[in-house]
């Protein structure tokens, strides 16, 4: 990866050396922080409070009537306890052409598939940054060559990635991490190319009337890892990740009625492990402007299963989740959503609740809460089920 990047750095000099005109920064300096109201299971998890320091800025300069492009997004995060949650990762460094029925971009960058609010079950491009947050939001930036086809019938988007990312864990003060602790160090490979295998995908998108579907297909080095069992030298149990080559078939599809959005996600998967199958679909229904106020509500269900049950990676096996999302269209902004997730299987309960707000025009303060009910010693968030905490992030604009 170290070539590449040094290649695309060297490429991106030479590109802006001939422009006329700087570029433009942008960016944000914040700090986190988390509140435990229990204590950990892992005694080596000594701390019930946690501060960190987030750093993320954006160079972006375009260029030839904006058909060509470069972008740099640099994000740095400091952690008090854990080191592992301490990282430095490039987003995006991204060169970008513009053509009249093609688009090539060529470097680091983030790119999403999906539909579903409480899980994105197709999205597989980008490895989960999972240190930041346990909600699998947060992606690390992935090395690739993708030339979109633009036609009236679609688009078509083809990927070669040729260096893999390995997902990142919680270290061994961290909270919200596995019991036992899960050892990057470690990790294997079923390929023997390892992090250098080349990685292949393709998806056609289109918007037809109401409705926008996508279609994909993977080739490559699975994004999230197979836990397997072992020990140290001293008898110590650890995990250590396995990742599999994978072929994934997917499918994503969003339609607009009036108020109400429709979404549905599935995917068939071969080669981690065994064959399955996993689906997410719902809807969201919005009520505007309730008691004649400017607010928006809107109400959201979804079901979550995979076919694999008690030896899914994934754990939104077989759950229903409701919601709400509360929109103040404010001048600050104001935001709120509200999740329930409800395993029918083991009938543990994961409750979330987000909510933002503008502060002037440069800052933004964020809430999160998340709390775990009735985990039982065989759902994959039992480790965790004594890690209910509220964040918050206070996040400078500039």
């Amino acid at each position: 990866m170290r070539i590449f990047i040094q290649s695309l750095f060297l490429f991106l000099i030479a590109s802006a050396s001939t422009l006329s005109q700087a570029g433009e920064w942008s960016g944000s300096a914040g700090l986190e922080f988390r509140g435990f109201n229990q204590t950990a299971k892992d005694t080596q998890q000594d701390h019930n409070t946690n501060f960190s320091f987030v750093f993320e800025s954006e160079y972006f300069h375009e260029w030839d009537d904006g058909d060509q492009s470069i972008a740099f997004v640099p994000y740095l995060r400091v952690d008090e306890h854990d080191d592992e949650r301490t990282h430095f990762d490039i987003r995006e460094l991204t060169y970008l052409k513009v053509a009249e029925d093609w688009e090539l971009r060529i470097g680091i960058r983030k790119v999403f598939w999906g539909v579903t609010e409480f899980q994105h079950l197709v999205d597989i491009i980008n490895q989960t940054d999972l240190v930041e947050n346990l909600n699998t939001e947060d992606k690390f930036g992935q090395p690739m060559i993708n030339l979109a086809l633009i036609n009236d019938w679609g688009t078509v988007d083809l990927f070669v990635m040729p260096y893999f990312r390995e997902r990142n864990f919680p270290g061994t003060s961290g909270r919200l991490r596995s019991l036992p602790e899960t050892r990057e160090d470690r990790s294997q490979f079923e390929s023997a190319a390892k992090e250098k295998h080349i990685d292949l995908a393709v998806r056609y998108s289109h918007y037809i009337g109401d409705w926008d579907i996508g279609l994909a297909h993977f080739y490559g080095t699975s994004r999230d890892p197979r836990l397997l069992l072992s020990t140290d030298s001293g008898g110590n149990p650890f995990f250590i990740p396995f990742y599999d080559i994978i072929n994934q078939t997917s499918v994503d599809i969003q339609t607009t009625k009036n108020n109400m959005l429709w979404k549905f996600e599935a995917l068939h998967r071969i080669g981690q492990g065994m064959t399955y199958n996993a689906l997410a679909g719902g809807f969201e229904y919005t009520f505007t402007g309730i008691i004649e106020t400017a607010i928006d509500l809107g109400v959201l269900s979804e079901y979550h299963y995979d076919d694999r049950d008690d030896l899914s990676t994934n754990m939104l096996e077989d759950d229903i989740a409701i919601g709400a999302r509360l929109v103040f269209n404010d001048v600050q902004s104001s935001e709120v959503l509200i999740g329930l997730v409800w395993d029918r299987d083991s009938g543990g309960k994961f409750f979330n609740i987000e909510a933002s707000r503008r502060l002037g025009n440069s800052w933004l303060l964020e809430l999160q809460g998340q709390f775990f009910f009735n985990q039982k010693s065989n759902d994959l968030a039992f480790t965790i089920s004594r890690d209910d905490h509220i964040e918050l992030f206070l996040t400078y604009n500039f």
